[in-house]
């Protein structure tokens, strides 16, 4: 894999700065291979990132740019000397429509911060001895990665019917246990490490930042009460088609692919609710990071957020200390979800060779599953958009269209959102006032699609491994699911740490994630366009029921 690490040192005053700045980055930008989508969006971000920093430059400073690739990542780096800005106080008040100030220099500066802001973990603003350094990822095209998987999965069938059908035992057996089998160890053993700085650090800085959600009064209110009622309909209907469809019965009854009796699980745990809401609250603060205890976990990080809002002096260094921690942790599950087509082919041969086709027929059925509940969790938006919203559903779907196929394409909310920030605005008619607001913080905190997924994962695995599933752990599970899905982060690979958390949570041992690690990728294509049409059916319900909407926008001008 090529490392690119380009260089450009030039001086503000110059007269064609910026242009000679965009055309050394859009040179590096080719030169790294980013595809064209992408190159595009992080040259609008550059950009803006350039004549933000040119403001608040020292008179004759030297801006530096940066463009280097490693691991597959590409970034901008760009920084100059100048007085410290920050990009969330960066947008002043402003009343009419943004085309009446176009001229007006806090009007541009305005839209300049939102299309930064925008793109939530792409960008990272710092200043330190007295230089503004801003860091810009272009990200991954979706379409690649899913494309290894595919690859994988069927290399992964392809070699795992050779081993089954006509491969020597003893070759098939070599090369399973000295090359496949630990791998997908090492794999499983860098997702654990992992689990518990991830789902805790990503939680304190998500709670951080919207701590003053109160300031926002009712329209604040009513966006964070949407999204627990849509998460609640989620983790219903995520309990509902796995009771209704059994996947995991099904595969049970296939033969008995799976020896039990070779995995330890602990049953013998009092999993009473009263128990459960006990145990919330841990004795120490080092035990839920050893025993990867989901609820303590996200007990802890908010405890922590919220407390890092409230001691004066210290919270923005803390922010910034948390920030940095949950940038950290990102980063590392990052690379090691580059490693998943890897693990996806190690899992679909040893599947194949251990356990038998039956057990890829039972995770099929499963997947079956998922789609049906992300479908009617697809309706039942629908139904909230009619009911609370007293819109046309018919006219928000088509309405939506494009932000559908960029999430499913992108398969990231954070990637989707400046997509779906416009289309807001400009096809359903949304205030920016509730928009600006409802899209970047469900991006962080709201997964309907997720929740549902989690719990018909974890119910069918359970089945799969014979645990018993009371009416307790029920209740549990569907908490933590919910949980889970508000922090978990944005980055590729973070759902199969979510994956893992369940599987502790119903005493399900954690290597039974190697069921779903072939068919994850794909499927969070599904998962992220569940998640953005949530988003989006939030805000317009949000904005109806405040009287934000424009519904002559809505409706094409039939209203």
């Amino acid at each position: 894999m090529r490392i690119i690490n380009r260089k450009l040192t030039i001086d503000s005053n110059d007269a064609g700065c910026i242009a000679k700045c965009m055309g050394f980055i859009d040179a590096g930008l080719a030169d790294a291979g980013v595809v064209k989508k992408l190159a595009v969006k992080a040259q609008l971000s550059a950009e803006e990132m350039l004549a933000t920093l040119l403001e608040h430059a020292d008179a004759g400073a030297a801006v530096r740019i940066q463009i280097r690739k490693m691991l597959g990542d590409t970034a901008i780096y760009i920084s100059a000397r100048g007085q410290e800005f920050d990009l969330e106080g960066a947008v002043p008040e402003f009343s009419g429509s943004v085309s009446d100030g176009l001229e007006d220099e806090e009007t541009q500066a305005a839209i300049r911060s939102i299309i930064l802001k925008a793109q939530g973990e792409n960008i990272k603003l710092s200043h330190r001895d007295g230089v503004n350094k801003a860091r810009i990822l272009t990200g991954q095209s979706g379409s690649s990665a899913l494309q290894y998987t595919v690859i994988a999965i069927i290399l992964g069938l392809l070699v795992g019917l050779l081993f089954k059908t006509a491969a020597l035992e003893s070759v098939s057996s070599a090369v399973c246990g000295y090359v496949l089998r630990p791998f997908q160890t090492m794999f499983m053993n860098a997702l654990k490490v992992v689990i518990a700085p991830v789902v805790f650090f990503s939680i304190v800085s998500c709670v951080s930042q919207f701590q003053n959600l109160s300031e926002l009064g009712r329209i604040g209110a009513r966006i964070i009460g949407m999204f627990l009622l849509a998460s609640a309909i989620a983790a219903a209907l995520g309990i509902g088609v796995s009771a209704l469809l059994s996947p995991g019965e099904f595969g049970a009854a296939l033969g008995g692919d799976i020896d039990v009796q070779s995995f330890s699980v602990d049953t013998d745990v009092d999993t009473s609710l009263l128990s459960m809401i006990i145990n919330i609250v841990p004795s120490n603060f080092v035990r839920p990071f050893l025993e990867s205890d989901t609820l303590q976990l996200i007990f802890l990080a908010i405890l922590c957020g919220v407390a890092v809002g409230m001691i004066g002096e210290y919270t923005s260094v803390l922010k910034e200390f948390f920030d940095a921690c949950n940038s950290l942790f990102l980063m590392i599950t990052s690379i090691i979800a580059k490693l998943i087509p890897a693990a996806v082919f190690c899992s679909i041969v040893l599947m194949l060779v251990d356990m038998g086709g039956n057990s890829f027929v039972a995770v099929m059925g499963m997947v079956g599953t998922i789609l049906v509940g992300l479908f009617l969790m697809m309706i039942a938006y629908g139904i909230l958009v009619l009911v609370l919203g007293k819109l046309n559903p018919l006219v928000f779907y088509r309405k939506i269209r494009e932000g559908m196929l960029t999430s499913f394409t992108l398969s990231s909310s954070s990637a989707a959102m400046p997509t779906n920030l416009r289309m807001c605005s400009e096809k359903l008619g949304i205030s920016n006032k509730v928009c600006n607001f409802s899209i970047p913080l469900g991006a962080t905190i709201n997964m309907d699609g997720l929740c549902l997924t989690l719990i018909v994962i974890g119910l069918f695995l359970a089945k799969m491994y014979g645990v018993t599933v009371t009416g307790s752990m029920m209740l549990s599970l569907a908490l933590t699911a919910f949980l889970l899905s508000v922090g978990c982060p944005g980055v590729a690979g973070a759902g199969l740490i979510c994956v893992g958390l369940i599987l502790v949570k119903l005493g399900v041992p954690v290597e039974a994630i190697g069921f779903v690690i072939a068919i994850f990728a794909p499927l969070d294509m599904f998962i992220c366009m569940c998640n953005i049409t949530g988003h989006i059916a939030d805000s317009a319900i949000t904005a109806s029921k405040e009287g934000l909407i424009d519904k002559e926008v809505f409706y094409d001008g039939k209203y």
